[in-house]
């Protein structure tokens, strides 16, 4: 198939249409916890369909032909969910794994956070194959979910941005204090979750110990704290 005969434009309309509505469950999961009254695991998705220009760079670049760009190319279309906590990227990965065979297809799954590049890039990505109905009928595409930590985020989005000005070559020096960020970045995140974790058991024992004295009023209150 020439490149010059591909309608660029037809040929991406099913991948923006699977994004927004990926984009749409997704917020759909994430709203669903407020009538639980429980914390949702997604602080942000966002989505983007690769351009005519990244698409034809990347097949020059991993030598895939212009007619098995749509079956080789596995991130055409992308959605990326923002988590706050790691723990969080756990519940969101087990939500899209029930979706499998009902509405998605997992085709793989790659764990970058406990397999972590040689970059000192972490996140969790999971290649689908999703059916969008068009007006030529059903069409599968596939789609690349990454789920990752704010913290991991920030990071993806300077090691992107220096690898674009350096053009793919990061002079060493760069490269090791990325490293070293990346690392110091981790144990923020894991920090942050010990942390939620300390006031997670703290409020369950408060809320028992009242519980507990609403059963029992007899049981004296606490003594007052003391403050030096």
């Amino acid at each position: 198939m020439d490149v010059i005969l591909v309608n660029w434009e037809l040929m991406l309309l099913p991948y923006s249409q699977a994004v927004s509505e990926l984009i749409a469950k997704a917020k759909s999961f994430s709203e669903g916890f407020a009538g639980m009254s429980e914390p949702s695991p997604i602080e942000t998705v966002e989505g983007r369909v690769k351009s005519t220009e990244s698409i034809l760079e990347k097949a020059k670049r991993k030598n895939i032909p212009i007619d098995e760009i749509e079956t080789k190319m596995e991130d055409i279309a992308g959605i990326r969910i923002i988590c706050r906590f790691v723990d969080d990227i756990k519940k969101v990965v087990e939500f899209i794994r029930e979706r499998d065979g009902f509405d998605l297809k997992i085709i793989k799954e790659h764990d970058y956070i406990e397999n972590v590049k040689p970059s000192g890039y972490r996140s969790y990505h999971i290649i689908i194959e999703y059916p969008v109905i068009t007006a030529y009928g059903k069409k599968n595409v596939l789609c690349e979910i990454q789920i990752r930590t704010l913290a991991m985020n920030f990071w993806a989005i300077v090691e992107h941005s220096l690898k674009y000005k350096y053009q793919g070559q990061i002079p060493e020096d760069i490269h090791n204090r990325l490293l070293r960020s990346a690392e110091a970045a981790f144990r923020l995140d894991n920090e942050i979750s010990e942390i939620r974790g300390d006031i997670i058991e703290a409020e369950h024992k408060i809320r028992a110990e009242h519980n507990r004295r609403a059963a029992n009023p007899q049981i004296p209150p606490p003594p007052p704290r003391s403050f030096p």
